[in-house]
């Protein structure tokens, strides 16, 4: 068990990851990787029973998958810190011929890499299918998903949730980056959902919040207290709500850097606020 400090060093290394990867091919997605930075640091470092090794079948082990896929940056550093592969690989990130591409891939048999999340809307479907699959083999291990606020917007993600609910998929937690923006605007702006709770709960889903899902230690109790929900007959939801852009002032409270890359001065200042703690690639 690692302690909240270190936990927060880790993520402050990853913020500064997604900001030199961006930066070094004037690509990515930064503001969603950079608000999400937290909860996957606490999945894979302290939540998930993780296999030595990896393989796609998974068996004993908890799973994630990323669905939405734009914010590669943080998974694959994550992912590198994690073990899953080398972290002098990040430099590699969006080049031609490389497996760190945009989009998360197959093909290339990157560790940790279950799904290609290229289209949004897809990975919930996927993630019930494998926490299908473990109950059919008798596997206790559980499933994780995240997706994106704005990726609701897309239907089969509802198809999905009414699904996982019809079924009884309890062996799921769904987590959702509840940031309030996509790449037009807010979300309100650009197709209001209203109270996603509340539809949740309609599609007879266990809904719980995370208000301060930057935090590390609000997301360690939440997330445990969604495993403690698990196989009692209905799938799990998190609501994890997060400021796109987390730690970087200049990135915070606007939609502007979902998709940018920061030039030299702004990936200067950026790295000043995110002091060096695991050594960078």
């Amino acid at each position: 068990m690692s302690d909240i400090k270190q936990l927060q060093d880790f993520t402050t290394q990853v913020r500064r990851d997604i900001l030199r990867m961006v930066h070094a091919v004037n690509s990515g997605h930064p503001g969603g990787s950079l608000g999400c930075a937290e909860f996957l640091v606490a999945l894979y470092q302290e939540v998930m029973k993780r296999n030595d090794g990896f393989d796609m079948n998974g068996i004993g082990e908890d799973l994630f998958f990323l669905s939405n896929g734009h914010i590669s940056p943080v998974f694959y550093s994550v992912l590198s810190r994690s073990g899953y592969f080398p972290v002098s690989e990040l430099a590699t990130f969006r080049k031609l011929n490389t497996r760190l591409q945009g989009h998360p891939t197959t093909h290339d048999g990157l560790p940790g890499v279950r799904m290609a999340a290229g289209s949004l809307g897809q990975g919930l479907s996927v993630a019930i299918g494998a926490a299908q699959a473990k109950k059919l083999n008798n596997d206790q291990q559980l499933v994780y998903v995240l997706t994106g606020d704005g990726e609701l917007q897309e239907g089969q993600n509802w198809e999905a949730i009414m699904y996982a609910s019809a079924k009884k998929v309890d062996n799921l937690i769904a987590t959702v980056d509840l940031n309030g923006k996509q790449i037009d605007g807010t979300t309100d702006e650009v197709l209001n959902m209203g109270s996603l709770r509340a539809k949740f709960e309609a599609f007879d889903w266990d809904v719980l919040e995370i208000t301060e899902g930057n935090n590390i230690e609000a997301i360690l109790n939440g997330l445990n207290e969604a495993k403690s929900r698990t196989g009692k007959g209905k799938p799990v939801c998190i609501l994890l709500h997060t400021e796109m852009g987390n730690g970087v002032d200049y990135m915070m409270h606007t939609h502007a850097w979902h998709g940018k890359a920061p030039n030299d001065e702004q990936l200067a200042k950026a790295l000043e606020q995110n002091a060096e703690t695991l050594g960078d690639y």
